[in-house]
């Protein structure tokens, strides 16, 4: 059976629209990171949602603090008491070699992003791959953002973002994202379209002669805001001429690869068919 999108260049943008009047740094970066982790997880390169991992390797290590302080201090007591808390100990340790890598990625990931959205003025792309390299993609999120977006110093999370978050994933499901899985762990990548000048090198490498492969059609969310450029927002929701009207306005633009990717942890158990 032919992949989805194999054999076309084009799909159509969903289009997610805000009340805001523009998106800040940290609205994007909330909703960049919530749709990397809905892509992890829908197809199965970890074993929960992000923030049920994140959570479970902050208590897995706030545990292991605590046991520590414990055989410490349990110098007079049973025999019995030392070794449970001590098995206890090593499992807690093990758990937390298992999450340490992926956390320490996806943190790398992260930092990285931030760094990028708050260096550039206007980003207006960002594509996670999922598959062995960006050349022979599995899979492609294409997130869009309109032009104004501003700075923030400040990335906790507004109601801004958690709304396009939820709209953003729900219109992914709707269309069938995630909707297929893999046996083994394959890896994320992180793929910015910013000014040939752009200059981060500890986080980002230039790609100038980088073209996405064209047998595999990107999911493309286009993010919207309230604007007095009325004919910007209501442009027809079809890729041709949205992207035609990107390319023709960013002859200056490439594309940037972060240096930090994912590898997907484990594969849920899927049941077998009879």
């Amino acid at each position: 059976m032919m992949d989805e999108g194999e054999g076309s260049s084009e799909m159509e943008f969903m289009n997610i629209d805000s009340a805001a009047d523009s998106l800040d740094s940290s609205a994007i970066f909330h909703v960049v990171n919530d749709v990397l982790g809905f892509i992890l997880f829908m197809h199965q390169q970890i074993p929960s949602v992000l923030q049920d991992i994140t959570q479970e390797f902050d208590d897995l290590r706030t545990e292991f603090k605590e046991l520590e302080v414990e055989l410490a201090k349990s110098e007079g007591k049973a025999i019995s008491t030392r070794r449970k808390q001590a098995s206890r100990k090593r499992e807690v340790k093990l758990g937390i070699r298992k999450l340490e890598k992926l956390m320490d990625c996806i943190s790398n990931l992260k930092s990285a992003l931030q760094l990028v959205i708050t260096e550039v003025p206007n980003v207006e792309k960002i594509s996670l791959v999922l598959g062995p390299s960006p050349l022979r993609p599995l899979h492609i999120y294409e997130l869009s953002f309109s032009l104004g977006t501003g700075v923030s110093c400040d990335f906790s999370r507004s109601k801004v973002a958690e709304t396009l978050s939820r709209k953003a994933i729900r219109m992914l499901i709707s269309r069938g994202a995630g909707s297929d899985s893999y046996a083994c762990p394959t890896k994320l990548f992180l793929m910015v379209k910013a000014p040939s000048y752009l200059n981060l090198p500890l986080h980002f490498l230039p790609k100038r002669e980088f073209r996405q492969n064209r047998k595999k059609v990107p999911f493309r969310l286009r993010f919207r805001c309230r604007t007095r450029d009325l004919e910007m927002n209501a442009q027809p929701n079809d890729s041709a001429s949205s992207v035609g009207l990107l390319d023709s306005t960013s002859k200056d633009l490439i594309w940037f690869q972060c240096r930090h990717t994912i590898k997907g942890l484990v594969s849920r158990t899927t049941p077998q068919e009879d």
